[in-house]
């Protein structure tokens, strides 16, 4: 259903495009997120000789090409097959595939309040893309709570029921990172200054767990990993301040995947 983009892609964009046709040194495509159609030469198909082309493309076949110049008064874009990487390719499949979840969730939506996809669609979008480039990364700010579909001024029966069904089925990103952090003390009352050691790096995403000889286990989870490795470094520091301000042996190893 992708919603076709106005006007013209960017050169160096990433685009999704459909083999239109195959001539002996070109390739004719539709742009699947604009209405414009484009142009694969030969030498931009693959590196090295190409002996035949249907060996790489056919008609019908959906493939990710990258914009290299648009001549806008003849209505030209020149694309290229070959100088799409992998980590591109990948990025750009799963960003379509996001963004046809966003669709879905609208089409689930218009379809429980009993109206057009289109209209719904069109309501929406006109309100979102005025700050995002696609769907999905609103409804992914919506499900984390850092904008309200109310503030972007969508009818409220509308927003409601949208939010119900984004908080359904995009959850927010959770990072988890981990640690293991060690402390001993000699002293006749070390446990207890232990414990209160402890007691000190305990916080809001944070899970210790004593997994013996005097080794605890720091678990952290948040948003993003800026924050989960600030609060980790903020736990581990807290704790190793106060055990070392008593005597306290304390060390801290970082837990890599």
């Amino acid at each position: 259903m992708l919603l076709k983009k106005q006007g013209y892609p960017e050169e160096s964009e990433i685009v999704l495009c459909t083999v239109t046709s195959v001539r002996y040194n070109s390739v004719f495509v539709n742009l699947n997120e604009y209405d414009n159609s484009g142009m694969i030469h030969i030498s931009e198909i693959s590196p090295g000789r190409i002996r035949n082309i249907n060996d790489y493309v056919k008609e019908g076949k959906v493939i990710i090409c990258k914009v290299l110049r648009i001549d806008k008064e003849r209505g030209y874009i020149d694309l290229s097959l070959r100088r799409v990487n992998e980590g591109q390719r990948r990025a750009k499949v799963n960003e379509i595939k996001k963004e046809q979840k966003a669709e879905k969730i609208i089409e689930f939506v218009a379809k429980k309040l009993k109206k057009d996809v289109k209209d719904v669609y069109k309501e929406v979008s006109d309100k979102v893309f005025k700050r995002y480039d696609l769907l999905y990364p609103c409804f992914e700010d919506i499900s984390e709570k850092r904008i309200s579909l109310e503030e972007m001024d969508i009818p409220k029966k509308l927003a409601e029921e949208l939010k119900e069904v984004i908080k359904q089925k995009i959850k927010p990103v959770e990072v988890n990172i981990k640690g293991n952090i060690k402390l001993v003390s000699y002293a006749p009352d070390g446990v207890e200054i232990i414990k209160d050691s402890i007691k000190k790096g305990i916080g809001k995403n944070i899970k210790i767990l004593y997994v013996g000889g005097g080794k605890y286990n720091i678990k952290v989870k948040a948003s993003d990993y800026k924050a989960a490795e600030k609060i980790l470094k903020d736990s581990t520091e807290a704790i190793i301040q106060y055990a070392e301000k008593n005597d306290v042996k304390a060390s801290f190893e970082r837990e890599e995947k």
